[in-house]
């Protein structure tokens, strides 16, 4: 073990011991797993999973990985998710979010959607027997019975300012959909079409939930205002993000 942490120290692994001791424990041929490591692939794909709220979920390779600081938009889901709730995950992933919240909250009706064939396949697999992804832009590509009665509408999408995307880690823009990453000039172009969209989607009284930077929350909430939602914010400093609220009035 101790020539395998040095090896992903040396790629830049920061917490080397943690991911080698993950390595070990696969069970596959180690040689072409650390290979693909240490040239950058994110750990998540090259252990072909990842871990959300203390839900696992398959993940393949070029598949956007949930962060952990989504945790807090999963915690806000369930206390407003009930059984028999119609929850909905857009820019979905993996799916990983709204099976994080079908799991806190057993008996929801959970639907997702992206845009990426690649990430609706892996949510399908993720959510057998638990909800239905389907692919599309946003909320075209829901059911059209839902129109109305979406009691819970989640919402990871893309929030890196364009001009910030080169500055992430290689792991994330070499190995992740720039579709995931990249929310426009100031980084809320998604969130504006979603807001725009998600009024007549949401039943009454339903909830619109997106994860923002701490810096761009004051401008998320105007536009959920904007689109004729009653908006709110929660910073955590425990998660590092902030989600913003929009119900339906």
């Amino acid at each position: 073990m101790p020539d395998l942490v040095a090896r992903l120290r040396a790629a830049g692994c920061v917490f080397a011991e943690d991911e080698a001791r993950l390595l070990l424990a696969d069970g596959r041929d180690l040689e072409p797993l650390v290979a693909r490591r240490v040239v950058g692939e994110p750990l998540e794909q090259v252990l072909g999973w990842a871990e959300l709220a203390g839900v696992r979920v398959a993940l393949a390779p070029g598949v956007f990985v949930p962060r952990q600081r989504s945790a807090h938009l999963v915690e806000h889901a369930a206390v407003l998710a009930r059984p028999g709730s119609v929850v909905v995950d857009l820019c979905c992933g993996s799916g990983a979010l709204g099976l994080a919240v079908a799991r806190a909250v057993p008996g929801v009706r959970l639907v997702a959607a992206d845009l990426d064939p690649v990430a609706v396949a892996c949510a399908a697999g993720n959510l057998a027997g638990v909800g239905t992804a389907y692919q599309g832009d946003l909320c075209a590509a829901l059911p059209p019975e839902l129109r109305g009665r979406v009691d819970v509408l989640v919402a990871n999408a893309p929030y890196v300012p364009s001009g910030a995307v080169a500055t992430l880690p290689p792991e994330a823009r070499d190995h992740e959909p720039l579709l995931a990453l990249d929310g426009g000039v100031d980084g809320l172009d998604v969130h504006r079409r979603i807001a725009a969209e998600a009024r007549e989607w949401l039943a009454p009284g339903g909830t619109l939930l997106v994860e923002t930077g701490e810096e761009q929350a004051g401008a998320a909430v105007a536009l959920l205002e904007a689109a004729g939602l009653h908006a709110d914010v929660d910073l955590s400093e425990e998660w590092g993000s902030a989600v913003v609220s929009g119900r339906r009035r």
